[in-house]
């Protein structure tokens, strides 16, 4: 810095000041330069879209520049320099000044040099940019640290055959750097960032070591998750890259000759890979054999290539041996060619060996049951890709191993194998083997296995089996058995392998009746427009009743019809199907040829047995033919659950066909389908009666029969002529089944028919007139019954029983309340108080009285008495309290405290979980339920001409 007496008066500079002026001046008379603000400054121009900052920086270098002159300039030119600490003060005041805000001034025009070029919008709007889609990216495992062949592979965006190949080039140049590359990227996959280094490559008998000690540090580092079994956003397609980098990998070594030329590459691959495969830590060894699967599997594709390039050439070379002028010279070339393909062959064939020895042998019975699953779907790849060598016996044998597996997943992947195995029909002789020594175990897998999945997957392998001759007879009944299974995923199954052997029984009994020959003499041609005369396809119903019956009749001794109903009625009177229903429903799927409902209805319908008692003509092929067609009871109910299926099929068939594939609907399809179902549903109304005629007497077959009302469409009886008379007669028969039955199932198929017609509002009349018909000979009995009972007469309690049961379903389908509080008038001299009592009266009598007599040997059938007794009551109270959302102000209140006290005495004289003292305690919480609903219940007040009732709240009487 200069000294004092250099520095000059910036007023004037020639002149030279006093020592004392120049110290004064430089203490407190410092020459300051005021900033020019941007508001102030003429030269500055606005700048808009942010340029603020552009002029701010610009004003920072104006001051700046200032700065620097007003140190150089001094009295006389001279370089006078201030301090530090001086020009750290002017710095700090000119940035104060410039960050000062500047005034608000009204907006201008922009000056032309300073418009920007802007996009113009379109019709006005200036449409957003498109966001860019962002490229996933793996989870942070994978991310963190990603270098060297593994972010080649999955962050670059390169190919995995341009990786491949690019590693391969690598090799070429240093083998052993690019084998710790690899060693890396495989331990980098395991989500291990620890590496090796290539003296660690250079020692291969020192890899197990090396990775014992890569594994210590691992497990300290306490990794729960690894990249081939991570759920995270990125590691979806994680699994696909890895394998194909590996198959690209050895096409790539396949391609340029390596894999044949340095034998070192594959082996140190496979030390490698082997001993990750034996690690204890899951990571390690699940990825490992992932790795070398996926080798295994590109080695055979490339044993494939080969030996299809060696048959090739071989062809090739007898093709130009063969030609009259031999080319020498080019069958010496084919020849070499065909020893370097078998060369090559050897060596791959060595190197598969070499690796399933490593690792497969070892891994297909690893702990972790995904890494056995790996394995199995390897296994099933390589002997549908090189079945010359793996379509073999030694093999074959560690699939049948994996068959008893512990885990579901391999035994459901092993059987998926072998199904495509066993669709090989031109390999079925390598496997007949490998089919006798298993068998059994199939068999075990479709019948007992506790997955419904596998026992599907393995009835589906059967089949298979069953077509190549492989299966024992006791096998395919043992399988066939299966059609009353409890699951429907297994019966659907077995469908299929069930109609074979239907087909199996037909076409034996054709051979025994005479043949293609004796059939057309016995029946003839079959008739198309009459169902009902005797034809070749009731032989073949009779064939799958048989068969019905015989595995029906087994599978009720042992757990294969565990959890189905035999008759279809369950503990509270609720109706499902029963075990023989869901079969035919699985017939009907599954099986081809019977849902022909209208000649099945025929042959039902048809009499035999005049023909067959008669006895003439025993030896003829007609009586032969009928013989066989005699069907039993038992039969007969297999045969009326099937026509039910196969009506409802047909019907459904009929309504999905109103819309094509695309779902639309156009009215042709829906005139058709109209018409299907109205010949349906006039055919069914004419052989319903005729069924129940035939079948009626009989519990099982009536209520099946039955269940046939259900899908009739009433709506077509209104349109067709004397479609009400038919529907009455039809209603007539149902009557008489619903008053000559006492079987349970019968009943509620019978009300339900009932409760199916009463839904059409045009036959409503019709149903309840008879309805009402029922009501009267039903009371009617049970004041006979009743009375018998109060007078002390010999009376049958089953009689009365079944009476009671039909009121229960009578009152469960209609409104019973004015039937059960009407009382009935008798001319008798003698008349007991059960004459004339109400039925609700009589049945409260009778919850009471048969309380007391609780003991006995019919004490089972007093209890379903009771218990009949309460649910009618119950319905009562039921109808009686919705009638009240109608009428609010009723004439009549039903007496509740009776019902409960009746109740409370079941209750306390019986014990523990006795049927009816759990049936009383459920009716008085229901009963109780019932009216405490009615608390906000809005009664209004009783008309001018309507006497007010003594007692208009119901809730008063509540038990």
């Amino acid at each position: 810095m200069a000294s004092s007496s250099e520095l000059s008066d910036p007023a004037s500079p020639q002149a030279s000041p006093s020592p004392s002026d120049a110290t004064s001046r430089r203490i407190s008379g410092r020459v300051k330069h005021k900033p020019v603000l941007i508001n102030t400054d003429p030269n500055a121009s606005i700048v808009p879209n942010g340029g603020g900052k552009r002029k701010r920086d610009a004003d920072m270098e104006e001051a700046d520049d200032d700065i620097m002159d007003s140190e150089d300039s001094g009295p006389d030119g001279s370089d006078g320099d201030p301090d530090e600490e001086e020009l750290k003060e002017q710095r700090r005041k000119l940035k104060k000044a410039s960050t000062k805000p500047a005034t608000k001034k009204a907006r201008t025009p922009t000056p032309k040099t300073t418009n920007l070029p802007v996009r113009p919008a379109v019709n006005g709007v200036k449409k957003p940019p498109k966001p860019r889609r962002p490229r996933p990216k793996p989870n942070a495992v994978l991310d963190d640290e990603a270098t060297g062949l593994f972010s080649e592979v999955f962050f670059q965006g390169h190919t995995v055959a341009a990786v491949a190949s690019e590693w391969i080039t690598r090799y070429d140049q240093h083998n052993a750097n690019a084998m710790c590359e690899l060693v890396n990227f495989l331990l980098k996959c395991t989500g291990c960032d620890l590496q090796v280094d290539v003296h660690d490559i250079e020692d291969p008998d020192n890899a197990t070591s090396k990775l014992e000690d890569l594994q210590e540090e691992y497990q300290a580092k306490k990794i729960t998750d690894y990249p081939l079994i991570s759920k995270a956003k990125g590691h979806a397609s994680f699994r696909s890259i890895m394998m194909a980098f590996f198959t690209s990998l050895i096409q790539t070594a396949h391609a340029a000759g390596l894999l044949y030329s340095d034998l070192a590459l594959i082996e140190n691959i496979e030390v490698w890979v082997a001993t990750m495969s034996s690690s204890a830590i899951r990571p390690f060894r699940h990825t490992a054999t992932v790795v070398g699967l996926a080798m295994e599997s590109a080695l055979c594709t490339v044993y494939s290539e080969l030996a299809d390039d060696t048959a090739n050439t071989l062809r090739q070379k007898e093709g130009e041996q063969k030609k009259k002028t031999v080319n020498k010279q080019r069958v010496a070339d084919l020849e070499k060619k065909v020893a370097e393909g078998e060369r090559k062959s050897g060596l791959v064939d060595s190197m598969l060996e070499d690796i399933f020895s490593a690792v497969y042998v070892h891994r297909y019975r690893d702990v972790d049951p995904k890494i056995r699953v790996e394995c199995v779907t390897a296994l099933g790849n390589w002997i549908t890709n090189a079945p010359d060598k793996f379509f073999a016996a030694q093999y074959l044998r560690y699939l049948g191993w994996v068959l008893s597996d512990t885990a579901a997943p391999t035994r459901a992947e092993v059987v998926k194998q072998l199904s495509k195995l066993y669709k090989r029909k031109e390999d079925i002789g390598r496997l007949r083997g490998f089919t006798e020594k298993f068998r059994p175990r199939f068999v075990e897998m479709a019948t007992q296995d506790a997955e419904p999945s596998i026992r599907a997957a393995a009835v589906e392998m059967l089949d298979l089996v069953r077509e190549t001759g492989l299966l024992e007879p006791d096998d395919i009944d043992n399988v066939g058995r299966l059609i009353f299974d409890s699951e429907p995923k297994v019966r659907k199954a077995v469908a299929g392998f069930f109609g074979e052997n239907i087909n199996d029984l037909y076409d034996a009994v054709v051979e025994e009746l005479g043949g293609d020959e004796g059939m057309a003499e016995a029946v003839g041609e079959d008739d198309p427009e009459d169902p009902d005369v005797p034809r070749k396809s009731w032989l073949k119903f009779k064939c799958l009743a048989e068969v019905l019956q015989l595995y029906g009749s087994e599978s009720e001794h042992d757990n294969v019809t565990s959890g189905l109903h035999k008759t279809g009625l369950v503990a509270g009177g609720e109706i499902v199907d029963s075990k023989f229903a869901l079969t035919a429903q699985a017939v009907c799927q599954g099986v081809p040829g019977v849902n022909d409902w209208e000649v099945l209805a025929g042959y039902l319908l048809y009499d035999n047995s005049a023909v067959v008692s008669n006895g003439q003509g025993s030896k003829s092929p007609e009586y032969l033919f009928r013989e066989r067609c005699q069907l039993n009871e038992f039969e007969e109910m297999l045969l009326l659950e099937i026509l039910n299926e196969s009506v409802k099929k047909r019907l459904l068939e009929a309504v999905e066909s109103e819309t094509d594939k695309k779902g639309k609907k156009s009215k042709a399809r829906a005139e058709g389908s109209r018409e299907v179902q109205e010949a349906v549903a006039v055919h069914l109304a004419e052989i319903i009666p005729r069924l129940l005629r035939k079948f009626g007497a009989s519990p099982t077959t009536a209520a099946v029969v039955l269940r046939l009302e259900h899908v009739l469409n009433l709506d077509i009886f209104d349109e067709l002529r004397q479609g009400s008379t038919t529907y009455a007669s039809l209603l007539d028969d149902i009557n008489k089944q619903f008053l000559t039955h006492g079987d349970r199932v019968v009943l509620a198929e019978a009300s339900n028919a009932i409760l199916h017609a009463r839904n059409f509002e045009d036959l409503q009349e019709v149903t309840d007139s008879k309805l009402q018909e029922l009501w009267s000979d039903t009371v009617d009995s049970l004041r006979a019954l009743a009375s018998a009972r109060e007078g002390g007469k010999d009376f049958d309690l089953t009689s009365l029983c079944d009476t009671v049961t039909r009121i229960v379903d009578l009152a469960r389908v209609s409104d019973c309340v004015s039937i059960f509080e009407s009382e009935a008038r008798t001319k008798s001299k003698n008349p007991t108080p059960a004459m004339t009592a109400s039925p609700a009266r009589i049945l409260e009598e009778l919850i009471r009285s048969e309380s007391i007599d609780s003991d006995g040997e019919d004490s089972e059938e007093r209890g379903s008495l009771i218990i009949d007794s309460i649910k009618s009551l119950l319905f009562y109270h039921m109808w009686f309290v919705q009638s009240l959302q109608t009428s609010p102000n009723p004439t009549h209140i039903p007496n509740t405290i009776t019902l409960a006290s009746a109740l409370l005495t079941l209750m306390n004289t019986r014990s523990g979980t006795d049927p009816v003292r759990v049936a009383a305690a459920e009716a008085l919480l229901d009963l109780y339920t019932l009216y405490a609903s009615l608390r906000n219940l809005r009664v209004p007040p009783p008309s001018k001409d309507q006497p007010a009732t003594p007692n208009n709240n119901s809730t008063q009487q509540q038990p």
